[in-house]
């Protein structure tokens, strides 16, 4: 089955802060229910307000792409068997966070 990658943008979530609880538990119940119904891959919240950007020289540069404007909040992956599927779930998870989210359709795994 194809995997998406369900995401939103760091500061999309812009709910006041009484209302963290809330939202939590309602993004938990739709992994809860991801997880139920076997689509669950991985997710959850990215930690780090900077990134370290690794060059192909190996140099690390602490901070996002110089061309880069906004970076990825939180995710999630989701194995299904159809885009309109990934739709539903994202549909879901923007609802428990209160805020849109992208979908990206990920590359199969290459067969070695």
């Amino acid at each position: 089955m194809p995997r998406y990658l369900i995401s939103f943008d760091e500061g999309s979530m812009t709910f006041p802060a009484e209302d963290l609880p809330d939202v939590a538990r309602a993004s938990m119940t739709v992994v809860e229910e991801a997880r139920g119904a076997g689509v669950w891959v991985f997710g959850g919240g990215v930690q780090d307000r900077e990134p370290d950007v690794v060059g192909t020289d190996g140099s690390v540069t602490r901070g996002l792409f110089p061309e880069g404007k906004a970076h990825v909040g939180g995710f999630a992956v989701v194995d299904v068997p159809s885009r309109e599927e990934a739709l539903r779930w994202a549909a879901r998870i923007a609802v428990a966070c209160r805020c849109a989210q992208e979908v990206w359709e990920l590359m199969p795994e290459p067969e070695f």
